[in-house]
This record gives structure tokens, C-alpha cells and sequence, in this order.
């Protein structure tokens, strides 16, 4: 009678900690399936970034360094992989490459300049909404490896919190562009 007890107590505690473990591992394929989307929208939008660049370049000569340094984060990036603080770094660098646009009338008015602008208008919508839905889907994960009875199987199987996007300081502040 006890043995057939301790037997389903170990099945249950089984079933629980493969059900628990199912649970984690759906929650951070979903968090992958996250980064995923972002890194294939942050692609698009550093393909544009050559055309952007050009179309710039002709306009804004003297801002020839900031570009380069722009063409070599997004290298960077592409060789590095994704992760939270290179995409960072790269969105605190490419805001004031746009701005620049807004000291240059002829510059906005050109077609090209628009058509590229409108679509990295959609690129950055886009990103802000996987950024938004990534931070769900860790928060969701995190939930999980904080709470009873749960942060036992993550504690046993080794998952830990993940980072969510966050702005940074210098990304609160209005941006300033100097000529």
C-alpha cells in the first residue's frame, strides 16, 4: 500500500516536472522566435542603410564620419549576432543620421529620400512592435522562473531570467543635431 503511495507520488512529481520543463521550453522558444523577428526587421533596415547613406552623403558631406561610424556598428552587428546592446548601440547611432534629414530642405524633398524614409518609417513601426511583443514573451519567461512551483524546474534545469529591451538614458533624451 505504501509502495503503490510512493509510486504515485513519484509519477505525479514527474509529470509535473515534465509538464513544468515543456512549459519552459515552449516560453523560450517563444522568447528565440522573438529575437528572431527583430533581428530579421533590424536585416531590412540595415539594408537600407546603404541607400540611406548615399542619398545622405550627397547632402551632408561633412557628416561623412558619423556615417562611417554607422556602416561599421551595422557591420559589427551582422558579423556579432544579435544581442540587446549591440542593437542598442546601433539605434542610439542611427536616430541622428534621420534627424540630420530636417537640416537639409532639399534633402527631404527629394523622392528617393522619401521612398527610402517611408520605408524605414514601416521597418522602425514594425521593430518597436516585435520589441514590445519580445518583451512579453520575457516577461512571461522570467514569470516563470520566479514563481512557485515553477522556479523549482527552472532552478533544476538550469533556466535563468532574460533580458528585456529597455531604453537607455541618452535614448530619453531629445536628440540634438549639431552641424
Amino acid at each position: 500500500m505504501i509502495f503503490n503511495i510512493c509510486l504515485v507520488i513519484v509519477i505525479i512529481l514527474t509529470l509535473v516536472m515534465i509538464l513544468g520543463y515543456n512549459r519552459f521550453i515552449k516560453a523560450n522558444n517563444a522568447v528565440k522566435e522573438s529575437t528572431s523577428a527583430i533581428d530579421v526587421l533590424l536585416k531590412q533596415r540595415f539594408d537600407l542603410l546603404p541607400n540611406i547613406i548615399e542619398c545622405v552623403k550627397g547632402y551632408a558631406k561633412h557628416e561623412k564620419t558619423t556615417l562611417e561610424e554607422l556602416v561599421k556598428l551595422r557591420n559589427s552587428y551582422n558579423s556579432n549576432g544579435f544581442s540587446v546592446s549591440e542593437a542598442e548601440k546601433i539605434d542610439k547611432k542611427f536616430v541622428p543620421i534621420m534627424a540630420l534629414a530636417e537640416n537639409y530642405p532639399e534633402l527631404k524633398a527629394n523622392e528617393q529620400y522619401l521612398s527610402l524614409q517611408n520605408n524605414l518609417v514601416e521597418i522602425e513601426n514594425k521593430i518597436n512592435d516585435a520589441r514590445l511583443q519580445y518583451n512579453s514573451r520575457v516577461t512571461t519567461f522570467n514569470n516563470l522562473v520566479e514563481s512557485v512551483p515553477s522556479n523549482i524546474v527552472a532552478k533544476t534545469f538550469g533556466f535563468e531570467k532574460q533580458e528585456l529591451f529597455k531604453a537607455n538614458e541618452d535614448e530619453k533624451q531629445n536628440i540634438k543635431v549639431s552641424l
